[in-house]
């Protein structure tokens, strides 16, 4: 009997147990040594920026930099709809008004012309998402960004890798946001990091980061702080990814090749699009069935389910939820109920992807 194909599972290697262990065994296992400080600067670099901030996960990363560009009570931040739920947490955690725009339907990011039109004056801020792995459209956010003197915060989540017109997510806003979550391209099992060019910005988030603790007088604080700190195991495990990423990466390009061979002939149906200035992280292989509605997705789901494949559906509208509110964002609405994502993970075998076509045909 064919064993059960999960969506994702990290890619665990002798590396990553033997910096784990080496970890463990110096006993530095909290919050300071060698592994964060040397993942931090390696992750910097990969991203092409000065400064990297390790978190405990990614959603952190995110309410931390808000917080620390001061960003807060009935301030606004325009966020896509099109995402998972801890985007708009952060902005309401931090006491801001998230605004909700619709998505390019190409890429399934924010659609910078509804971003245009959704400032107002009380706007701080923009929160592109790069979702499943396809950059936002930086250039024009960040354009808008300029001419109304706004921050771009990006959430990179779920592109580590990802690039627009060869320059890396993460070091085209005042920050970067990533998740090193067990299902991301690169993990710590938890953890997230804040990339940035802004040295200011660098030492206040590592400042608020760690209790808001002074510098020259040990346990006095000055102002309420987080312990948003990522410990030494995790970050060796990073390290250990970090040296494979390359291969991690590529691995994710085959995997996206093959589903596409496998699946050309199908009518009716689209793989993740990529528009001519990016490339995609291919977090997830994303597939959409044209004809389908939530019901018809829903059942789908359980079909591949029922012959061993896992998936799972696009996030919902998180205008959507039952405590936000409702947003007009009908391109958000219509493509989140058309949307499956297939397994994507680093040992996923060519026969297994033959299979899980095999099974989406069947279950189509």
């Amino acid at each position: 009997m064919n064993s059960f194909i999960p969506i994702s599972k990290p890619s665990i290697t002798v590396k990553e147990i033997a910096y784990v262990t080496d970890a463990v065994s110096s006993t530095w296992i909290s919050s300071l040594g060698k592994y964060i400080d040397r993942f931090e600067a390696d992750f910097a670099a990969f991203c092409g920026t000065k400064y990297g901030v390790a978190t405990s996960n990614g959603t952190v990363a995110l309410h931390l930099a808000l917080v620390t560009l001061g960003i807060g009570k009935d301030d606004e931040v325009i966020v896509p709809d099109l995402s998972f739920v801890a985007t708009v947490n952060t902005v309401l955690q931090a006491g801001a008004v998230p605004v909700f725009v619709d998505i390019d339907p190409y890429n399934l990011c924010m659609d910078p012309r509804a971003v245009e039109k959704a400032i107002t004056p009380r706007t701080r801020a923009i929160m592109p998402v790069h979702l499943y792995g396809h950059p936002a459209d930086m250039n024009a956010i960040n354009n808008i960004a300029a001419k109304h003197n706004l921050f771009v915060i990006e959430d990179a989540a779920e592109a580590h890798g990802a690039t627009i017109n060869g320059k890396k997510v993460g070091s085209w806003g005042v920050c970067g946001c990533f998740s090193f979550y067990g299902n991301k391209n690169i993990t710590t099992g938890e953890g997230g990091m804040i990339t940035t060019d802004d040295e200011a910005l660098y030492h206040r988030l590592r400042y608020l980061r760690d209790h808001a603790m002074s510098k020259d007088k040990r346990y006095w604080h000055t102002e309420c702080g987080y312990n948003y700190r990522m410990t030494n195991m995790q970050a060796a495990l990073g390290c250990a990814q970090m040296e494979r990423i390359d291969e991690l990466m590529e691995r994710k390009r085959q995997i996206f090749s093959s589903y596409t061979a496998h699946l050309k002939d199908i009518a009716g149906i689209s793989l993740n699009r990529t528009y001519d200035w990016a490339t995609h992280a291919y977090w997830l292989v994303c597939l959409e069935i044209e004809s389908y509605n939530e019901v018809q997705r829903d059942a789908f789901i359980r079909r591949l389910k029922e012959l061993g494949v896992d998936s799972r559906p696009y996030f919902y509208p998180m205008s959507a939820m039952p405590y936000l509110k409702q947003a007009d964002t009908p391109v958000t609405h219509a493509l989140s109920q058309k949307g499956v994502n297939l397994p994507t993970y680093f040992d996923l075998k060519e026969e297994e992807i033959k299979r899980i076509c095999d099974a989406v045909k069947q279950s189509l």
